[in-house]
């Protein structure tokens, strides 16, 4: 889900190539409409093999989405972004919580030979 979201968050780059300035200047501006997809793709990186920072870092990216941006756009803009980094954010929180029942779970197994 989280990659589904980056690719349809990176769709909003290529209105930079609308426009009469040169194809260097369009590729700069595209590469800075994608800083946020990089910086998402670095937690989704690192949330992989630690759920606990998908959790925290998504649910936060959403607040500082809504916070930095408040009153510029229509409120389904903000349910638009925020909404799918909270789901992400709850869906890693998930994993995280049913991975440590699990492991648990697995350790009890092999202290009592079950």
């Amino acid at each position: 889900m989280t990659i589904i979201f980056i690719l349809f968050l990176g769709m909003f780059a290529f209105d930079v190539f609308e426009g009469d300035a040169s194809f260097v200047n369009k590729l700069g501006g595209f590469l800075i409409h994608l800083i946020p997809n990089f910086v998402l793709i670095l937690i989704l990186i690192v949330a992989w093999k630690h759920e606990w920072v998908g959790t925290i870092a998504f649910v936060l990216v959403g607040i500082a989405y809504i916070v930095m941006f408040w009153g510029r756009f229509p409120v389904v803009t903000y349910l638009i972004i925020s909404g799918p980094l909270f789901l992400i954010g709850i869906l890693f929180w998930m994993n995280w919580t049913n991975r440590r029942k699990l492991d648990h779970q697995k350790r009890m197994n092999l202290i009592t030979g079950e």
